[in-house]
């Protein structure tokens, strides 16, 4: 994917989103990882109307080199990279959002330390376990550091993640691409939204043999 390609698949998922209602005013960003460095959404802007040639550029340092001012939770998606490449090494799009459901489960104190059990099978197939890392001030250099182990941590026990849940702000996820990206968001928020639909009486999650049998039959990694 070119610089422009990427550009414009950015602006065309942050439309999506915003027009599904997965994002909402400026919450939200999306970053891509580039050859030469990083795009990612503007600081406070709308995922809904953003403009191609006003995404902030990076080097491959960080550094701000176009664009307007850069997301500051650039420093999240840059340590997101670095960890999960190193399973996933064609990772190439993190997106962040304040989904709704994805939230609100975080707010009714989510037994365990993830956010969801193996509700489906694609839940399951496309996403995976999803780490919830406990709270910090949106932009805390102590989540991205939380976020970080939490990738290697999976990743050496063979199960490598492509989503965690910052409790009370919203869900990151990362993929290959920004459609990659975005369907692995929308089978989480998804999820989420069935298993507060269940309400007090929570469902039974897939069996050991059920999740071994997706394991086998389509490669998923729980």
């Amino acid at each position: 994917m070119t610089e422009n390609q990427a550009r414009e698949e950015i602006c065309r998922v942050g439309r999506s989103l915003f027009e599904r209602g997965y994002v909402h005013a400026t919450a939200g960003n999306i970053s891509v990882r580039l050859d030469d460095g990083f795009l990612i959404t503007p600081t406070d802007a709308c995922l809904g109307f953003l403009d191609p040639a006003r995404l902030a550029k990076l080097d491959a340092q960080g550094n701000q080199t176009g664009g307007d001012r850069a997301s500051k939770t650039i420093a999240l998606h840059t340590r997101i990279y670095a960890a999960a490449r190193k399973f996933d090494a064609g990772t190439a799009c993190v997106i962040h959002t304040h989904s709704t459901h994805c939230v609100a489960l975080t707010l009714a104190s989510a037994p365990g330390d993830e956010l969801l059990p193996a509700l489906t099978p694609y839940f399951v197939m496309k996403v995976g376990h999803v780490p919830l890392i406990p709270y910090h001030r949106p932009g805390a250099p102590e989540a991205a550091e939380l976020v970080a182990q939490a990738i290697e941590r999976h990743g050496a026990a063979g199960t490598p993640i492509r989503a965690v849940m910052l409790e009370r702000l919203g869900p990151n996820v990362w993929h290959e691409s920004p459609a990659a990206t975005m369907a692995v968001l929308e089978e989480l928020e998804e999820t989420a939204r069935l298993q507060l639909l269940a309400g007090p009486a929570r469902p039974e999650p897939l069996g050991s043999e059920q999740i071994d049998e997706l394991r086998r039959t389509f490669g998923a990694r729980w």
